[in-house]
């Protein structure tokens, strides 16, 4: 059977969390659950870096604007990483070469990414901090869920990742002005600690020249 349909739930998930991915995919060929996870997933390096990454998204994940900030951080990484699991699951199966492969899984991953980060930026416009906990639960469990299933039933899992993106690039359109708003907002945000710094550093020199201004007269004086 073609690994097209792995490569790219596997590419979605990765846009999502790549750590989660590697995590479960080394967790289940080093178990034996899955025949065909490439031995370099299975290491226990890789396992224990993808573990600790994976807690530390965990965390940044479910907080107001450092989930943003993250994501910015993970644009590159998580495209990269769909494109790197992608070529090894092709490589270990032989049946789609391993360029095509890292294609579909890098290009699926930049895609989820783009709809992961877009989405948070407008639920970061919410006064309150509990529906990012809310998104991001419902995105790990999404990811492990439709992972998972993909082991078995690849293609039925492909059709559930493919739905979820297509509806995911449509939320995004509906919420195209939460997203204008919160980038307006994070603008203003920058704009008002620079003028913040500004007047940090203003007022003594204000203070300095005031000073000078003051002692002139009394320096005449005592001529």
């Amino acid at each position: 059977m073609s690994v097209l349909p792995l490569v790219f739930t596997s590419g979605w998930a990765s846009g999502i969390n790549a750590y989660a991915v590697v995590l479960l995919l080394g967790v289940f060929g080093a178990t034996g659950l899955f025949d065909e996870v490439p031995a370099a997933l299975q290491r226990t390096d890789v396992l224990v870096v993808a573990g600790v990454l994976f807690l530390c998204e965990t965390v940044a994940d479910k907080i107001p604007y450092v989930d943003s900030v993250w994501d910015s951080v993970h644009t590159v990484v998580r495209p990269v990483a769909g494109a790197v699991v992608a070529a090894l699951l092709a490589g270990e199966s032989g049946s789609l070469p391993e360029i095509a492969a890292g294609a579909v899984g890098g290009s699926t991953a930049l895609v989820s990414h783009l709809v992961k980060a877009g989405t948070r930026m407008a639920v970061n416009t919410s006064p309150e901090p509990f529906s990012n906990v809310a998104v991001s639960v419902a995105e790990d469990l999404g990811v492990a869920g439709i992972l998972v299933f993909a082991l078995f039933h690849p293609l039925a899992a492909a059709a559930i990742a493919a739905t979820l993106l297509l509806l995911g690039l449509v939320t995004m359109i509906f919420l195209a002005s939460r997203i204008r708003r919160f980038l307006r907002r994070r603008a203003q945000r920058r704009q008002e600690g620079r003028l913040s710094r500004a007047d940090t550093h203003g007022p003594p020199v204000r203070v300095a020249r005031e000073a000078v201004k003051d002692t002139g007269p009394r320096i005449r004086e005592g001529r």
